[in-house]
C-alpha cells in the first residue's frame, strides 16, 4: 500500500450532508486516484445540519479512530429561545412557546450553571445504541425506551451574540457531549425552551477547522 494513502484528513464538512455521505464522497475519490479500494472512516459523526471540522481517517490510519473519540471539542452553536423542537435541531417539529425576552445577564448566570461535570440525557434522535439497535431508528419507529444518562465535563461557556430568539454560544466540551442536549437544558433552564438552529464544531483537541479542506476538494 502507499504510504500515502494512509491518512488523516480533516475536511471542512458543510452542511446538508450526512458525515457517512462525507466518507463516501471521499472514499470514491481515492478509489478513482489510486485505482482501488481504499479504507475510510470518520472519528464521530456531525449531523446533516451542522458544519465544520470533519476528521476523516484512511487506510492503516482507521485503526485509530478511537484515540480521536475521546478527545475535547469546541463548537458554536446558535439556539432559538422561545421554541422547541422534537430532535432538538431544526429537523424536529418545530414548536413554539410563550415566553418573555430573557436578559443578556440572566443569560450568562445560567450558561456559568452549566460549567463544570454535569449530568446529560442524550437525544433519543441520536446514533447512540439500545440493545444493539440505534436510539434514533427506535425513536423513528415511535418505540419506548429510556435513554441512558451519562457524566460530561463542559470546561467552558461563552455568549459570542445575542438578538432575542438568537443566541450563539462557544463551547468547549468533553467527549460524549451532545451540544442539542446542551441546548434544550439551557431553554428548560431560562424557562424559554430551546432548540439548535446552527452548529459548527470547530476543533478537536489539537485539530482545526481552519486547517481543514472543503469537501469540493474531494468530489472534483
Amino acid at each position: 500500500m502507499n504510504p500515502e494513502e494512509n491518512q488523516i484528513i480533516l475536511v471542512d464538512k458543510p452542511a446538508g450532508i450526512s458525515s457517512f455521505g462525507v466518507v463516501a464522497k471521499i472514499r470514491g475519490y481515492l478509489r478513482a486516484k489510486y485505482g482501488h479500494k481504499i479504507k475510510v472512516g470518520h472519528t464521530g459523526t456531525l449531523d446533516p445540519f451542522a458544519t465544520g471540522l470533519l476528521i476523516i481517517l484512511t487506510g492503516k490510519m482507521t485503526k485509530k479512530s478511537n484515540e480521536f473519540l475521546k478527545k475535547d471539542k469546541i463548537y458554536d452553536a446558535t439556539l432559538r429561545l422561545g421554541y422547541t423542537s422534537t430532535t432538538g435541531d431544526p429537523e424536529g417539529e418545530i414548536t413554539e412557546r410563550e415566553s418573555e425576552e430573557v436578559l443578556e445577564a440572566d443569560i450568562a448566570s445560567t450558561l456559568q450553571s452549566f460549567t463544570g461535570t454535569v449530568s446529560q440525557t442524550p437525544p433519543r434522535f441520536s446514533a447512540i445504541k439500545i440493545d444493539g439497535e440505534r436510539a434514533y431508528k427506535l425513536a423513528r419507529k415511535g418505540a419506548d425506551f429510556e435513554m441512558p444518562t451519562r457524566k460530561v465535563t463542559i470546561y467552558s461557556i461563552e455568549i459570542l451574540s445575542y438578538h432575542y430568539p438568537e443566541l450563539t454560544i462557544r463551547c468547549h466540551v468533553s467527549s460524549g457531549t451532545y451540544i442539542r442536549t446542551l441546548a434544550e437544558d439551557i431553554g428548560k433552564s431560562l424557562g424559554t425552551g430551546a432548540y439548535l438552529t446552527a452548529l459548527r464544531r470547530l476543533s478537536i483537541a489539537d485539530y482545526h477547522v481552519g486547517d481543514a479542506h472543503p469537501l469540493s476538494d474531494f468530489t472534483s
